[in-house]
C-alpha cells in the first residue's frame, strides 16, 4: 500500500511550523514517523499536508538540573535510552527504554511522536503518568503546560488542540529515597505490549512507603493509574514484599476493566494486571534491599 498523494513542508524553526500549523488546520505533523507513516500506507489517515519537524534542532534535547528533567519533543528514544544523563535523572525512564519496539525503530522514533500518539500499549505515556510528567503544548499564540494525567483522553486522543505542538517534556527530580520497577509482557520482545505495569515506591528513612504510584498500559484505552493499589502500600516496610504486593496487584485488577482484541482476551489481561502489578512492586523493593545491603 501507498500513501494517498499530499503536500509536504520541512520548517526549519519552531516558529515557522507553528505558523504553518495555523494556516492549515488539516494538516499533520510528523516526527520519527514510525507509527502515522504505516497508518498513512494503509490509507487510514490522509491528511493534504504533512509538516515534518525533523528540521528544528531546538526541539531535541535532554537537560538535567536539580529541578528535573527537560526533554524536548524530538529527541530519538535511542537518545534516550543511551543517555546517562537520563540514567541518573530518571532511572524508570530508562528502564523502560529498551523495550520500545526495536533498534531501528528507536533510532527513528522520538518521545513527542510517541506521547502525541497516544498508543495504549505504548510504554512512554505510562511512564509520564507514574512519573507526573508535564508537558508544554505550544501554538501560535503562547504556550500552556499539561500534566500527563490529563493529557491523555482516549484511544488515540490527547489534549493537543490542532493548531498546537508538543515541544517539551519535564520530569520532576527523582528523589533520592525513589525506587521504581517496570515490566511487561508481549508476544515477542519489541511487540506491542499486551498489559505491562510500572511502579515508583519513595521510602522514608525507616524504610517504609512514604509514597506510590502504580500505572498500568496496555490494557485500557489509556494507562491507568491505580491510586487505590498504591494507597495500600504506604505505611508498609520494604522488608514485607510479598504479601503487600500480592494485596495492590489485586486491587489494580479489581480497579480495572480491561480490553479484549486480537492480542488478548480481558480475561486473560485481568491476570496480567494482577501479576505484572506485582512483579514490578517486588523489582522495586528489590532495589531497596540491594541499596541497604
Amino acid at each position: 500500500m501507498k500513501p494517498a498523494s499530499f503536500d509536504y513542508l520541512a520548517p526549519t524553526s519552531l516558529e515557522e511550523a507553528l505558523a504553518l500549523l495555523a494556516d492549515n488546520p488539516d494538516a499533520k505533523l510528523i516526527a520519527g514517523g514510525q507509527s502515522f507513516v504505516p497508518v498513512m500506507n494503509f490509507r487510514l489517515a490522509s491528511p493534504p499536508l504533512l509538516i515534518d519537524l525533523n528540521r528544528i534542532p531546538s526541539l531535541a534535547y535532554i537537560n538535567s538540573d536539580s529541578t528535573g528533567l527537560r526533554i524536548g519533543a524530538m529527541t530519538r528514544n535511542r537518545a534516550l535510552e543511551t543517555s546517562d544523563v537520563v540514567r541518573s535523572a530518571n532511572p524508570l525512564l530508562s528502564a523502560a527504554m529498551p523495550w520500545i519496539a526495536h533498534v531501528a525503530i528507536r533510532n527513528r522514533g522520538t518521545m513527542g511522536g510517541s506521547l502525541s500518539n497516544a498508543d495504549p500499549a505504548a510504554e512512554l505515556p505510562a511512564i509520564a503518568m507514574v512519573c507526573d510528567a508535564e508537558f508544554t503544548l505550544d501554538r501560535r499564540t503562547g504556550a500552556r503546560t499539561v500534566k500527563a494525567t490529563d493529557f491523555f483522553q482516549g484511544l488515540f486522543s490527547t489534549a493537543l488542540a490542532p493548531d498546537e505542538i508538543l515541544t517539551r517534556i519535564r520530569f520532576p527530580a527523582w528523589p533520592a529515597n525513589r525506587r521504581h520497577g517496570f515490566f511487561e509482557v508481549s508476544r515477542r520482545h519489541g511487540d506491542f505490549a499486551i498489559v505491562g505495569a510500572a511502579v515508583t515506591l519513595d521510602l522514608d528513612a525507616n524504610g517504609r512507603v512514604a509514597a506510590a504510584r502504580i500505572g498500568v498500559f496496555g490494557a485500557a484505552d489509556t494507562p491507568v493509574l491505580v491510586p487505590d493499589a498504591a494507597a495500600a502500600l504506604i505505611g508498609k516496610s520494604s522488608t514485607e514484599t510479598t504479601e503487600f504486593a500480592r494485596e495492590a496487584g489485586r486491587i489494580a485488577r479489581a480497579r480495572i476493566t480491561p480490553r479484549a482484541d486480537h492480542q488478548a482476551s480481558s480475561d486473560y489481561r485481568a491476570e496480567l494486571i494482577e501479576t505484572l502489578v506485582r512483579r514490578a512492586l517486588e523489582q522495586a523493593l528489590g532495589h531497596a534491599h540491594r541499596k541497604a545491603a
